[in-house]
């Protein structure tokens, strides 16, 4: 069983990263670039011919082009979803609440989710990380079922109903370019810091308060021992790190898969 310490301390562990995050800067609002697919002019069979001298510019659009930063894939790996990440300078408007929901809905009965949560039902079976539940292929049933709802309630809490409510935007923006600390700290103070329907950056109430009642709602259905106010603050503790990690994740593995595997990311 976790200590409540240890998730205090990564409770308090983010609050100083997102302190970080607007301290150095490294948190802007919504990029300002415009993607391709929202300017009606940038098919290239509607634009004019090259002229002679526009092959300066051409040659600079090439560099540009070139230069840009690794686009976010749908999965990662073939099979962990990614679609929540929008990829660096682009600029998609918030999406409507059915477009919230679908996404909600992706995350939560993809295929891999199903997978993952198998995994990590296997572990918490093998660690006995809650005795009550029981062993074998009973005990691991019993994981499994909870850490499914878990998961769900969470989605839809975190990425439907509370960024409806709170007009606010999930979607996880990445930075792209910087050096490795202000990329990281700034992924990882996503999960405190979020912007509204209007691009501007605000304290992210649909992360914090989705992560807390989808805990609070968990007390119904584990065991007595889990019910305490400080196994549910270690539980909170754990999903808000979890996320964190999962943005730090999605900013650098464009990088990792172009730079590193020499594959499309």
């Amino acid at each position: 069983m976790l200590r409540t310490g240890r998730g205090l301390e990564l409770c308090s562990l983010l609050l100083v990263t997102a302190g970080l995050s607007f301290a150095q800067g490294s948190a802007p609002e919504r990029p300002l670039a415009v993607t391709a697919a929202s300017a009606p002019d940038s098919d290239p069979a509607k634009l004019p011919p090259a002229q002679h001298g526009d092959s300066g510019q051409d040659s600079q659009g090439t560099q540009e082009a070139a230069s840009a930063p690794p686009p976010q894939p749908k999965r990662i790996l073939g099979v962990m979803p990614n679609f929540r990440a929008v990829s660096a300078g682009e600029v998609p408007p918030p999406p409507t609440p059915k477009q919230a929901f679908l996404i909600a809905t992706h995350n939560s009965f993809d295929y891999s989710s199903f997978i993952f949560v198998g995994i990590t039902s296997l572990m918490a079976e093998a660690s006995d990380a809650h005795p009550q539940l029981g062993k074998g292929i009973a005990g691991y049933g019993r994981y499994y079922w909870r850490g499914y709802v878990d998961k769900t309630t969470g989605n839809y809490l975190v990425i439907f109903a509370l960024p409806t409510v709170f007009h606010q935007d999930e979607r996880y923006f990445s930075m792209g370019r910087g050096g490795f600390w202000k990329r990281a700290v700034y992924a990882a103070s996503r999960i405190l810091i979020t912007p509204d329907y209007h691009g501007h950056n605000s304290f992210n109430a649909s992360e914090v308060l989705g992560r807390g009642i989808s805990q609070g709602i968990s007390a119904a259905y584990y065991p007595s021992q889990d019910r305490t106010a400080g196994a549910l603050a270690v539980k909170f503790g754990w999903a808000m790190g979890r996320d964190a990690l999962t943005n730090v994740f999605r900013e650098f593995w464009p990088d990792i898969a172009t730079h590193i595997l020499h594959r499309q990311p």
